[in-house]
């Protein structure tokens, strides 16, 4: 992948999340990335970029109390080798690595590949929504995930686009995948299946016509993520390639959110004397 890309094509969380109306905040020594309303990890995460062991510190308790407040289970994500400090502060919260890494993959927009399924790949209206979030995800956040879809396609950004997928055979849903159009990159995200059509070829059929859509001229790379080693074999049979990878921290389920003492009280520390804000002047005669 081009180098201007590389960056691009790693934030589709970040691209995507704010699409659907999260947002993110810069901070010294990484970002967070929230959307407040959907609980999932996709919305929520925490990325460590450079950050030196004497502020890590300060960086984590601004970054995870955001989250803790709102009763948010982040993920935090750092390139390997992850510095030692970094994990041992992770630990520290209760976060532990999962078994696999969050890997970014991207190909080339080219035509799409004959199917290996003997599934239909429909592309389908924002009529179909509760077709595609019932793939994604269940529980109390689905109605706001339903909304932040339905807000992104019917009122785009200038230059994007979102194109639903759905798998089916006989009429049957199978699986579903969304993809989302920003140039210089295409990004697909909430690819799933049901169970029993795994491994019959279903995913790769829609990964194959998500890359063949009609793109803008500016689209260089269609890009997706996974955080599983499940699929890494079949992503390389079809052109795939892996721009980046991450080790990706994640809380126990029976983790309690809640931030460590920050210890004994400290002496005030001083700060600049400020100029009184303005007021009105000195009241006149009547």
């Amino acid at each position: 992948m081009p180098d201007a890309l590389e960056d691009v094509a790693a934030g589709i969380d970040r691209t995507f999340t704010l699409a659907l109306g999260g947002f993110s905040l810069e901070l010294a020594g990484g970002s967070l990335v929230t959307h407040e309303r959907i609980p999932v990890s996709r919305f929520n995460h925490v990325l460590v970029d450079r950050i030196g062991p004497g502020r890590q510190t300060a960086f984590f308790e601004r970054a995870l109390d955001h989250y803790f407040q709102r009763a948010l289970r982040p993920t935090v994500r750092a390139r390997p080798p992850v510095a030692r400090y970094v994990d041992e502060t992770l630990r520290t919260l209760a976060f532990r690595p999962r078994p696999e890494p969050y890997v970014v993959w991207w190909a080339r927009p080219t035509a799409a590949a004959p199917p290996v399924s003997s599934s239909e790949i429909r592309e389908v209206g924002l009529g179909e929504l509760d077709t595609i979030v019932n793939f994604w995800t269940e529980g109390p956040h689905r109605p706001e995930l339903r909304r932040s879809l339905d807000v992104a396609g019917h009122h785009p950004n200038p230059g994007e686009r979102l194109t639903l997928l759905v798998a089916e055979r006989a009429g049957v849903p199978l699986g579903s995948a969304v993809v989302f159009e920003r140039p210089p990159i295409a990004s697909l995200h909430g690819i799933a299946t049901v169970p029993d059509a795994r491994g019959q070829g279903v995913a790769s059929d829609l990964l194959a016509r998500a890359r063949g859509l009609p793109f803008a001229e500016e689209v260089q790379a269609v890009v997706l993520a996974t955080d599983s080693g499940r699929g890494a074999t079949r992503l390389d049979e079809l052109g795939f390639r892996v721009v980046r990878e991450y080790t990706e921290y994640e809380l126990p389920a029976d983790a309690e959110l809640t931030m460590p003492s920050p210890g004994p009280p400290q002496p005030p520390r001083w700060r600049p004397p400020r100029d009184p804000p303005p007021g009105p002047g000195p009241a006149g005669p009547d």
